[in-house]
């Protein structure tokens, strides 16, 4: 099955374009997968993928993003792909800022933007809440756990599959979240692998987010018919916590079809976010 899966895994990472760079990045929790691209002097922008879909899956918006940054797409540690979980427990989220401290040095990077989507969403918000002057500005595509939780029916659902998973199940939890908005096969294939990789291990949880100390600029992306949460509801909410935050609600996106699907919109929004190149200054390395 890991040759299956890591198979499916080269194939999405063979979509990135010309003249990413693969990067291993020490940790005291274990080695982390990195895919680089874009110019190195270029303001650095580190890319957090949803649970259960890799650093792979941003391969659709790196030449928008590369273009104007370094991008640095993370295998976050504890979740599947090709960052193994060795080396000190990583368990609690105070663990997986640690972790996520330790990548962000082995980058030589003492400050960068971070763009997380669902789950990486969640990990993003929680490491600028963690460590502030290291987050320059923070996007937030359709996060899980950050201005509320989930909607009871998806919960039945995906915990439905999560407790016994089969590819067959995996692939009709994810057709029934993304319905008529488009989802990548690739990206499809290699989350249903993933799901029901032997011997997986569970990405590193912890408590809705209370994000009102956020001081960095914030942008909220919200698909429009995500079933993870009510998207308008979480989008008012968004816009009172942070009244100075950017909230956008993307129509005809479902959650997990975020943001392949919807990539030339969310890269126009997120780097019309980010601002110019030099608005940030260049890139330690």
């Amino acid at each position: 099955m890991s040759e299956t899966y890591f198979a499916a895994y080269d194939a999405l990472l063979a979509r990135w374009p010309a003249g990413t760079a693969e990067l291993t990045v020490p940790t005291p929790y274990g080695p982390t997968r990195v895919h680089a691209y874009g110019p190195p002097e270029a303001p650095p922008l580190v890319l957090l993928h949803g649970g259960g879909a890799t650093g792979t899956a941003w391969f659709a918006n790196a030449p928008a993003l590369g273009a104007r940054h370094r991008v640095y797409a993370v295998d976050i540690l504890g979740d599947v792909g090709r960052s193994e979980r060795t080396g000190l427990p990583l368990r609690r989220p105070r663990e997986l800022m640690a972790w996520l401290d330790a990548v962000l040095d082995g980058l030589e990077l003492p400050a960068a933007a971070l763009c997380g989507h669902s789950y990486g969403g969640w990990v993003a918000a929680a490491y600028a809440l963690h460590a502030p002057r290291r987050v320059r500005r923070l996007a937030l595509l359709d996060p899980t756990q950050v201005f509320g939780g989930y909607r009871p029916g998806y919960l039945l659902r995906a915990l439905w599959m999560l407790l016994r998973p089969t590819e067959r199940r995996v692939g009709t939890y994810l057709d029934w979240e993304t319905a008529g908005t488009g989802v990548d096969e690739d990206f499809r294939r290699l989350y249903v692998l993933g799901a029901t990789l032997q011997g997986r291990g569970r990405p590193v949880v912890g408590r809705t987010l209370d994000p009102t100390p956020l001081a960095m600029p914030v942008l909220a992306l919200f698909a429009g018919r995500s079933r993870v949460h009510h998207p308008e509801t979480l989008a008012d909410r968004a816009r009172r916590l942070l009244p100075r935050a950017r909230v956008h609600v993307l129509p005809g996106l479902g959650h997990h079809a975020l943001p392949i699907a919807g990539a030339a919109p969310v890269d126009a929004i997120v780097l019309d976010f980010l601002g110019t190149p030099s608005a940030e200054g260049p890139s330690p390395r």
